[in-house]
């Protein structure tokens, strides 16, 4: 059995600015939103790399079941799990204090977990809203904060932080989402400018549509009718096209190479590509394709 190098340690390695190359193997990292969609296929993925796995999920019972598919195919990692629901800030705490006391050399963070709400504003309330930003914005905010003073101490180490194409356009009916995600994306920016001085490297990852539960999981505003509430989301769940696995693989790629943003996928490049030549132009795009299917229209009148 070959031994692991520490993250980050490399022959000889070639610098990227001043940060290293990341390193995977032997590494810890730590996974939010690890039962599933993105957040499991980057477990897998950091696994079969020979990274040891802190993964946290409110689903207890997928949560357990990826880490028990994951410790029979890799005996000789630690991999443990960590149930809470991000949208309560001191059951979050609680559990970062438990992944700080029995992970004290994390490499790698990954704030992968989010919600979806769809609706206009003005048929939202405010705490609807700010549910969306409490678990989307506040929660990566907090496992950053918790865990950076274990990430500077591993020179070589680094932060992904998942946004979206709605960090980058904002359609109608997703205020909550988009506000969420373009802060997201601010915050890593200044993150990034921060933290290169310490060598931990930091990227944005701004998928489109991938096959995952935040279309079954998105909630609508409670003022519309469970009808268009149930159209709303099997329409969301069209878009979504993508395989985790090529996403979670590409996220990896982008980590080791130390990218400091990463689009995945067309659903994603285009729309920021239009919006950089003819800013607003995707964001009139996407609305004119939201009200152009029937459960587009009910969802953004609302009733």
């Amino acid at each position: 059995m070959r031994a692991r190098r520490p993250a980050g340690a490399a022959s000889a390695p070639r610098e990227v600015g001043s940060v290293r190359p990341y390193v995977v193997d032997g590494g810890t990292a730590v996974v939010t939103g690890a039962a599933g969609g993105i957040g499991e296929a980057l477990a897998r993925a950091l696994a079969a790399r020979g990274s040891h796995l802190a993964l946290l999920d409110r689903d207890a019972e997928r949560l357990e079941g990826v880490a028990s598919a994951l410790r029979a195919a890799h005996p000789l990692l630690g991999v443990r799990t960590y149930v809470v629901d991000l949208a309560d800030r001191a059951a979050t705490a609680r559990a970062l204090d438990a992944v700080r006391a029995d992970h004290p050399r994390v490499t790698l963070v990954v704030s992968n977990a989010g919600v979806a709400l769809g609706g206009l504003f003005r048929h939202l309330t405010l705490e609807e809203f700010w549910w969306v930003v409490e678990v989307n914005l506040r929660a990566t905010v907090q496992v950053v904060s918790a865990l950076l003073p274990a990430l500077r101490e591993q020179p070589g180490s680094h932060v992904v932080t998942v946004a979206s194409i709605f960090g980058v356009v904002a359609p109608p009916g997703q205020s909550a989402y988009a506000t969420s995600k373009f802060a997201v994306r601010g915050f890593t920016e200044a993150l990034r400018a921060e933290l290169r001085p310490d060598g931990v490297g930091v990227t944005c990852v701004m998928p489109g549509g991938v096959r995952t539960r935040i279309a079954q999981d998105a909630r609508g505003a409670a003022s519309l009718s469970a009808e268009d509430v149930a159209a709303g989301r099997a329409s969301f769940q069209r878009l979504l096209t993508m395989d985790p696995a090529d996403v979670a693989e590409q996220v990896l790629d982008a980590v080791e190479r130390r990218r400091p943003r990463l689009l995945v996928g067309w659903s994603a490049k285009l729309p920021a590509l239009l919006e950089r030549l003819v800013p607003g132009a995707s964001t009139r795009v996407l609305g004119l394709l939201a009200r152009s299917s029937a459960p587009g229209r009910r969802l953004l009148r609302g009733r």
